[in-house]
């Protein structure tokens, strides 16, 4: 295998033992970038030139014996988190030219961690999207098939991923946006519970739901990178001061004990069947490994997508209101008024998809409808919280397709918004309670496209996520397989 091809905590060892250099690792990343992201278009900004300077560190550090978790392992970052120096544009034209001052919180993590920071990956702008066809940088494809969608909005973190373009990547999840591309890309994706990593510098979408997780080749780089990222923070106000366990310390063998809940609503009509057949197969190996399933009722789950998309484009349209033209980014030039300036600014400088959301959230929240909309989506997701908190006293974990089909082809969805929306129709519920969700690879369909499992758990039970992960992958054929580039 090729060095790029590694995972983190193989990496380690070899980079520990001197069996290779950072500099060399780095290198290796960087020539497979080269090599296929004119096929793949992961990388909005590439960081080619520092991340050499961090390996070189890295390598001094590693003769020491010193360095963090992270030491030397490349990394890439979904274009939504402020790294110092560095451009960070959201995958929007608003914000092609801005270099942030200041990193995000998981960056200075990663910094600290020893991590080699290789650039900035594409996403669907500002987050807002199923397939991150929404960027204004160009489409990532899906490197088991580029004809077909990678996932949104985190599409370039999963996508570089799978094509071994990075070791590991960042990104964001506010309606499924990490595990949706994970299933679509055959990595490990997790969002954690809400205020278990810092959004400090995060580039908010909707703040009651967005959060930070990783994007990995394997369930233990997934643990071990989410330990490294996770913590409580006091410039994130939404931070919760709770103790990090050892997220590696949960990759043991067998399940004995645990009690899955398979939703019901999570298998009804619509679910593609071979997407059915794979969960299904997960299902069944999970209980080889000693785990107890046992049916339950999500009852509000269809309320879900209609409660987010009234919640997160109305705090979308608060969140964005920052972008106008006159402190940072993009700038009309040609206003004869500060009133056309803004128009023309936000006008040109947002896509089309942005501006629907900004547009629907300003409707839900004005005179006369916030009631009827905001106030009855905030209800809903009330219920939606209950549904959890009654579920997760009979199981320990939940288990269900992550999306109800494969990948589909690029510009397949694109002229039909609501059907794109309703791809997030399992992975939406998650968010809206907060609570820790992953996708792990758990089979193809007969066209070869990834399918991936999702696990659901109470808050702040990351650990469950990842023991019954780490089983599955366990007993399972996939991890390791390679697109073919």
């Amino acid at each position: 295998m090729k060095f790029n091809q590694y995972t983190i905590h193989e990496l380690q060892d070899k980079l520990a033992a001197r069996e290779i250099s950072a500099v060399e690792l780095t290198e290796a990343v960087f020539a497979r970038i080269a090599e296929v992201d004119d096929q793949v278009n992961a990388y909005i900004t590439l960081n080619k030139d520092e991340a050499l300077v961090q390996a070189a560190a890295a390598d001094k550090l590693l003769e020491q014996k010193k360095g963090g978790p992270l030491c030397g392992i490349p990394l890439a970052i979904k274009d939504v988190m402020c790294t110092r120096g560095l451009r960070t544009t959201a995958g929007s034209k608003i914000l092609e030219s801005f270099i942030p001052p200041y990193d995000a919180t998981v960056i200075e993590k990663l910094r600290e961690a020893g991590a080699v920071i290789c650039g900035k990956v594409s996403m669907d702008e500002f987050a807002m999207g199923s397939s991150n066809e929404n960027c204004a940088y160009g489409v990532p494809h899906n490197p088991w098939n580029l004809d077909y969608i990678c996932g949104g909005s985190s599409g370039g973190s999963a996508a570089a991923v799978a094509a071994d373009e990075c070791i590991a990547s960042l990104g964001s999840d506010t309606g499924g946006s990490i595990r949706q591309p994970g299933s679509h890309c055959s990595v490990v994706g997790l969002k954690p519970t809400y205020g278990r990593v810092s959004r400090f510098g995060l580039l908010a979408y909707a703040s009651s739901l967005d959060q930070i997780g990783p994007l990995t080749k394997d369930v233990r780089d997934c643990a071990l990178l989410l330990k490294v990222i996770s913590g409580y923070d006091r410039q994130d106000s939404t931070s919760v001061a709770q103790p990090v366990p050892d997220y590696l310390s949960a990759l043991e063998p067998g399940l004995d004990g645990l009690k899955i809940g398979i939703p019901r609503e999570y298998f009804a009509e619509g679910l593609d069947p071979e997407v059915n057949e794979a969960i299904l197969t997960g299902i069944a190996e999970l209980r080889g490994a000693g785990a107890e399933t046992v049916e339950v009722s999500l009852p509000h789950t269809d309320y879900g997508v209609a409660a987010y998309y009234i919640i997160a484009p109305a705090e979308a349209g608060s969140n964005l209101s920052r972008y106008d033209g006159v402190r940072f980014g993009y700038r009309d030039k040609e206003a004869d008024s500060l009133l056309e300036m803004y128009e023309k600014t936000r006008s040109q400088g947002f896509g089309d998809e942005v501006k629907r959301r900004i547009m629907i959230g300003t409707y839900a929240l004005s005179s006369g409808y916030y009631d009827a909309y905001y106030k009855k989506a905030s209800q809903v997701r009330t219920l939606i919280v209950e549904d959890y908190q009654k579920v997760f006293s009979q199981c320990d974990i939940l288990v269900s397709p992550v999306s109800p089909m494969p990948a589909w082809r690029l510009g397949e969805k694109t002229d039909d918004p609501l059907s794109m929306y309703l791809a997030d129709a399992l992975t939406i519920p998650a968010n809206l309670a907060g609570i820790p969700a992953l996708s792990v690879p758990c089979g193809f369909s007969s066209a070869g496209m990834p399918i991936g499992l999702q696990i659901q758990a109470g808050h702040f039970n990351e650990e469950k996520l990842l023991k019954a992960a780490f089983n599955l992958e366990s007993a399972l054929e996939v991890k390791g397989q390679k697109p073919k580039l």
